[in-house]
């Protein structure tokens, strides 16, 4: 008694695997996929377009894979634009750069006081949170002058504790400089009311305008480093790649129309 051979029995989930099964040949679709691609993404797009097509011999299904494979480089066009900005916009962020300069130059903002990347990772409430807190930080340096003018024995040390600590920090890293750190036209700071009044009128209250200004005006530091992140030469090299898988595209397209014309008329004769 003859053994009958059975076919496989398909696993539920299998439906796609088989109609890119459908076709047969297969000849460019091994090399179609990249390794750090994914063969189930281009096996689905296969599967789809054979699906629309309902491809018959191989010619058809070579003109099936043709088309997935201009269609899977576009995909990979797309990545590959975001690349280019990507690239661009890591130049842009370089603490060399100019974004923050360029950004601001109608607000004859003094040196910048943080990067780029501080505005366009930040969102609008954590922007409007640090507005808020240098308002109270700006306060502090303000009571702390006040407290000075007063003239009393211990306005100094009272002026330091009424400062927020990140401007205590800064006078004490200020007062740790030696003669040679100074420009040589300044004069170094000392530790007394005078010193203080002086370091806080010369160097924090221009600070307070400055943020100020950066943190109000984030939106035009983000369009200015993703402007700045745009690089025509390589897009355009690869729009010039687009116009030309859309040309083989058509014409793929228009080669399979026509044989699937042909054989319906051959049929129907």
């Amino acid at each position: 008694m003859s053994k009958v051979a059975t076919l496989p029995v398909e696993a539920p989930g299998d439906y796609e695997t088989s109609r890119f099964n459908a076709l047969k040949h297969g000849l460019l679709s091994r090399y179609a996929v990249l390794p750090w691609e994914d063969e189930t993404e281009y096996r689905t797009l296969v599967a789809s377009i054979a699906a629309e097509h309902a491809p018959v011999g191989p010619t058809e299904e070579h003109l099936v894979e043709e088309l997935a494979g201009i269609l899977w480089r576009k995909r990979r066009l797309r990545m590959a634009e975001g690349s280019v900005y990507q690239q661009g916009l890591r130049h842009a962020l370089e603490p060399y750069s100019h974004v923050m300069e360029a950004a601001l130059v109608h607000l004859k903002a003094s040196k910048p006081t943080e990067g780029p990347i501080e505005a366009i990772r930040a969102t609008t409430e954590e922007t409007q949170k640090e507005l808020q807190d240098l308002a109270k930080d700006q306060a502090m340096t303000e009571k702390a002058l006040k407290i000075m003018g007063t003239g009393s024995s211990d306005a100094y040390e009272k002026a330091i504790a009424a400062m927020h600590s990140s401007t205590q920090e800064a006078w004490t890293d200020q007062l740790e400089w030696e003669a040679e750190d100074y420009e040589e036209d300044d004069e170094p700071y000392t530790a007394d009311a005078g010193g203080l009044t002086r370091f806080l009128d010369t160097e924090i209250r221009p600070w307070y305008d400055t943020h100020r200004k950066e943190l109000e005006n984030r939106t035009l530091i983000r369009a200015q480093a993703f402007g700045e992140a745009f690089d025509p030469e390589k897009l355009e090299r690869l729009g010039r790649y687009e116009v030309h898988l859309d040309r083989k595209l058509e014409r793929t397209l228009a080669m399979l129309l026509r044989l699937k014309d042909l054989r319906r008329g051959t049929a129907d004769s």
